[in-house]
């Protein structure tokens, strides 16, 4: 499950997006960078399925799952920006994995198109070409879903959520965000032709009675589960009460953890923005987070975790044209413990749930760190590429000592009240990604 917020520039601000990834505590979540390139091949190969390739891709930046082609977030060189969303709806899914996943959507958007407008109609082509019934998890072999996203670029926004080969499409302007439920309504700007009409054909819409997307759509039992309706609301009252909205209240956003106190990690379940694994009922957690500035001519600034588990992280800025992100030069993670950065937090991240941890000390660290690098990005942003490299790489290392003395902090902490469930799950899920460290 996820969450995905826009605000439009207002003024001098910049476009400002942000997401959360939620998925299976053991799918890590590989950042990359992939460069512009030209195609003499015929075919690409997604996850699922093969289709034309085109001649030029462009270069983008991405944080997907690390067993799939497609992303659950990213931008590219022209200032696109798009997330992705599961939505449940009444349309049956058919599922022999013969068609493309919302993730090979979202990263073909970003390849092979400059600006929002022309992203929605790529979208909307490609599911009107291909369809969309590809298996969408990893060990849960029973995850299908339609795809919301939205999208962005200098200047304009847009939600598009999609079911089957049915969407509409909304304009945004100010503050919008989208979670897992359709949330267009009454009011939209476009819809496919068969929309309204396939809603009263199949009994959604009783006679007489005004069309609503969402009413008339969802499905009742996996959208209630998976409460993306409350996690919206709770994204939107935040994004609207900010007097200001720049990066820092984005990521203050994404940390969110509703009524429930920070640090209590046993404690939250669906409901919660920053998402922790509990188990049956909340099988997700938050396994990368992202914020982009857009400005309408400058270089984007992407920020990104690289890791699970925000309230545990530090954003750390990245630039297109350097090759700090470059699958050479930056370990990728697989399916069990290893050295990249996603799975070296998890060491961290994972003792941290059985434990009590000092929350103010990780926020006064976390403020002082994003700060430090928010007031320099500006600058560095429209310096040389050795110069934007050389920023990124030193957030890493200092990003890499901060956590290094939280874990050390750790060993003189109390164990937490856990249940006998919660600490079975996770002691589960340790077998199966091979860490075999010890808790301090």
């Amino acid at each position: 499950m996820c969450d995905t917020f826009v605000a439009t520039p207002t003024g001098k601000a910049s476009m400002l997006f942000g997401k959360n990834s939620d998925r299976e505590p053991n799918e890590a979540q590989a950042i990359v960078r992939i460069p512009a390139m030209d195609h003499d091949e015929k075919e690409l190969r997604v996850t699922h399925l093969s289709i034309p390739q085109v001649s030029h891709t462009h270069e983008i930046i991405i944080s997907r799952p690390f067993q799939m082609w497609g992303a659950e977030m990213g931008a590219n060189e022209h200032g696109l920006v798009i997330g992705n969303e599961a939505i449940f709806s009444k349309v049956a899914i058919k599922k022999p994995n013969t068609e493309l996943t919302g993730m090979d959507i979202l990263r073909l958007a970003l390849e092979r198109t400059k600006d929002a407008e022309n992203a929605v109609e790529l979208i909307i082509g490609l599911i009107r070409d291909y369809g969309q019934n590809g298996w969408g998890g990893y060990t849960d072999k029973s995850l299908y879903y339609h795809n919301g996203f939205l999208l962005a670029d200098r200047k304009e926004a847009y939600v598009l959520e999609t079911v089957g080969k049915e969407w509409a499409l909304e304009k945004v302007k100010g503050f919008r965000s989208i979670s897992n439920a359709i949330s267009i309504g009454e009011k939209f700007d476009r819809s496919s032709p068969g929309l309204i009409e396939n809603a009263r054909r199949n009994g959604w819409v009783k006679r007489g009675e005004r069309f609503h997307f969402g009413k008339a759509y969802s499905d009742w039992f996996f959208t209630s589960m998976a409460k993306g309706r409350i996690r919206q609301q709770t994204t939107t009252k935040t994004g609207k009460s900010c007097a200001i909205l720049g990066p820092s209240q984005a990521f203050g956003i994404l940390r969110g953890h509703g009524v429930a106190p920070d640090g209590a990690f046993a404690e939250y379940d669906m409901s919660s923005v920053c998402l922790h694994a509990q188990g049956l009922l909340t099988p997700s957690q938050t396994t990368g987070s992202m914020v982009a500035e857009i400005p309408e001519k400058d270089n984007p600034i992407i920020w990104l975790t690289g890791t699970a588990a925000p309230c545990l992280s530090l954003y750390k800025p990245f630039f297109f044209g350097t090759d700090v992100l470059n699958a050479e030069n930056f370990d990728q993670p697989g399916a069990v413990m290893d050295t990249s950065l996603w799975w070296s937090h998890e060491k961290f991240h994972r003792t941290a749930l059985q434990r009590k941890v000092d929350m103010a000390s990780v926020k006064k660290d976390q403020k002082n760190f994003e700060n430090k690098y928010l007031f320099q990005v500006g600058e560095i942003s429209r310096s040389s590429e050795k110069i934007r490299g050389d920023f990124s790489r030193k957030a890493l290392a200092e990003a890499e000592n901060l956590e290094n003395g939280w874990a050390k902090k750790l060993k003189k902490s109390a164990r937490g009240k856990q249940s006998i469930f919660y600490r079975w799950n996770w002691s589960r899920w340790n077998r199966k990604a091979e860490m075999s460290f010890r808790e301090p």
